[in-house]
């Protein structure tokens, strides 16, 4: 039998929750129910990730990788609270409860330092013994249990492993997939890259006519004038109206001579958003005198939630968008597939996004543009029909109007669901008057069905 190689305790430590509860100064219970209670006597459940880095040493492992271990566990048990308490069983109480809020809320993090061979725990036969200096004990008495312990184990050169060890009474092995996958997201994601300062160099960088030049100022830019005169209105398109459009797309790309998109075996599917999107863009650009010698930048903001690995959840506040384009020339669209050819461009532009990852090349993507490419314009839709921005009913109905108000300052426009109906979608747009009636002739074509195809 191999011997089991000795590990050093390094540091053993309390991580508190990151953030104060709004109640921070009441303590909170929650009350174990039928199957916490069938596992109550269930001993604790342990588990070990293994992760493989040959250039890890001591130095870099205490300088960057422990410190931000350690910050992400605490962000994370803020979301995770009752986790950060103890199980009790209060002489007031009929059963077992978890007590959490308090200012001892927090879990035991034991960091340590391993010779053994980690290669041969990961991926070799082996005694099973020889895994168990790698898991935590989870602190239990007659009156008072952990909820969960973390031991994160250093072996120099070779890599790391996060051993856990859970109350099986609080946390099935569900609960701990999900805390352990939101744990390594939030950890991941605190600066993938040093993103976070790469941006901010460059708006330290940055100078502009307006803006304020104190390179710690939390000021934002100032807005551009609105232009006298301008008119703001929202155009609708029923369903019905989505698949006309959609109908027109796969006409314009079966007449074009590119059969690429019609002998593939799985036929490309336009989104309503892509649609709607490149109708409007055609139709507004038309309107405000489109030159065929023009170059065209398409821009789209794109929601980084579920295309992040490991995903984040859908009902993640804060900021998760980052922005891609792509460069056209004008006389492309004022061809008569134009609207099919943006849509093509826009799906490809999307696709491309699914099959890697949306941080690559993020230092190229700078968060403004200040200095447009000459004989360049920039076209960018504010929202999406996905927002569902009609729901906000606060007991009254929903609201009668929503509009993206800024659009007019830097002559985009917004798409948004429908308020009436399911599919449908609504476009908000600001032009000059004579622009106004030239973009309502274009846009409203699709309700008399009278493409360019049709012409």
């Amino acid at each position: 039998m191999a011997s089991t190689k000795p590990v050093n305790i390094l540091e053993i430590c309390h991580v508190s929750p990151s953030s104060t509860s709004p109640e921070s100064s009441t303590e909170l219970s929650l009350s174990l129910i039928f199957s916490d209670i069938f596992n109550l006597k269930f001993p604790p459940v342990q588990g070990i990730f293994f992760y493989k880095l040959t250039e890890l040493t001591p130095t870099f492992f205490n300088s960057v990788v422990l410190p931000k271990v350690k910050h992400s566990l605490s962000l994370t048990l803020s979301h995770f609270r009752p986790l950060a308490g103890n199980l009790t069983w209060p002489p007031s109480s009929t059963k077992p409860i978890i007590t959490y809020n308090t200012p001892e809320d927090g879990i035991k993090l034991t960091v340590a330092e391993s010779s053994a061979d980690f290669e041969r725990l990961y991926s070799e036969i082996h005694y099973a013994i020889e895994s168990h200096p790698y898991v935590p004990n989870l602190s239990i008495s007659d009156t008072i249990a952990s909820t969960l312990a973390i031991q994160i184990t250093l072996f120099p050169n070779k890599g790391f492993c996060i051993g856990h060890t859970l109350n099986h009474a609080v946390l099935d092995g569900m609960s701990i997939s999900f805390f352990m996958n939101a744990w390594a997201r939030i950890c991941k994601q605190l600066d993938p890259e040093g993103l976070d300062m790469w941006y901010l160099k460059f708006w330290l960088g940055v100078k502009s006519p307006g803006f304020d030049n104190n390179p710690r100022s939390l000021k934002p830019f100032t807005l551009p004038e609105t232009p006298p005169k301008l008119l703001r209105t929202t155009f609708k398109l029923h369903r019905e109206e989505v698949q006309k459009l959609r109908e027109m797309v796969m006409f314009q790309l079966d007449n074009s001579g590119s059969k690429e998109e019609t002998n593939q075996t799985k036929p490309v599917y336009f989104s309503t958003y892509v649609l709607v999107y490149a109708h409007t863009m055609v139709c507004a650009l038309e309107a405000k005198g489109l030159n065929s010698n023009e170059k065209i930048k398409m821009l789209i903001t794109v929601d980084c939630r579920s295309r992040l690995s490991p995903p984040l959840p859908k009902n993640y506040i804060g900021n998760c968008v980052t922005s891609f384009d792509t460069v056209m020339e004008g006389k492309d669209l004022m061809k008569e597939n134009g609207v099919a050819y943006v849509a093509k461009r826009l799906t490809e532009m999307i696709k491309d996004l699914d099959n890697k990852s949306v941080l690559e090349g993020a230092k190229e993507r700078l968060p403004y543009n200040f200095d447009s490419e000459p004989n360049t314009r920039q076209v960018r839709a504010a929202g999406t029909n996905r927002f569902g921005m009609y729901g906000a009913d606060f007991g009254w109905g929903k609201p009668n109007k929503v509009e993206f108000t800024t659009i007019d300052r830097f002559g985009s426009f917004s798409i948004m669901e429908s308020k009436d109906e399911s599919g449908g979608v609504e476009v908000g747009v600001v032009f000059k008057e004579h622009e106004m009636k030239i973009f309502g002739s274009l846009f409203t074509r699709v309700k008399i069905s009278q493409f360019r195809c049709s012409l």
